[in-house]
């Protein structure tokens, strides 16, 4: 599982011209399912997310995880994620895991991550095409992969 990270003040997701849901200060997580992803990997990937010390004390230093900061959580799924781009130019997509499976994967992984962090991780739609709102903090921006845990 790839997950892309982003603190942020806000973010909002929107799906047919609807606002399914949105949260305030908090992480905005991008998660990539892979075909060899399984739910060993759920586990290690929210732990370490929901430990990431990247908000600010009031000394302005990265020391405060989601859970100090009682902060809102928001996944949306996006295979897009394990897109290759070493030949041409048209991405391949082919290490992405089927929608049967990603779905289930994603699903499961928004249920935990919300128990990390002892809220509900607010979601868009698999498989839905949407479009993300967000105002990233800092930036402050990590790529975690439960396949290259040196990322």
């Amino acid at each position: 599982m790839r997950a892309l990270i982003q603190r942020v003040n806000r973010a909002s997701v929107e799906i047919e011209g609807e606002v399914k849901s949105s949260i305030g200060r908090g992480l905005l997580i991008l998660l990539g399912v892979e075909e060899e992803d399984n739910e060993q990997d759920i586990p290690w990937l929210t732990g370490k997310i929901s430990k990431l010390r990247i908000f600010e004390d009031e000394a302005g230093r990265m020391d405060l995880s989601i859970k100090d900061v009682a902060g809102d959580v928001m996944v949306i799924s996006q295979f897009t994620l394990h897109a290759k781009t070493k030949k041409g130019t048209r991405p391949s997509y082919s290490r992405a895991a089927g929608p049967d499976r990603a779905s289930e994967l994603y699903e499961s992984f928004a249920r935990q991550m919300g128990q990390e962090v002892g809220t509900t991780a607010q979601t868009g739609e698999f498989g839905a095409y949407m479009k993300i709102a967000l105002e990233n903090d800092g930036p402050v921006t990590l790529m975690i992969d439960s396949r290259n845990k040196d990322l």
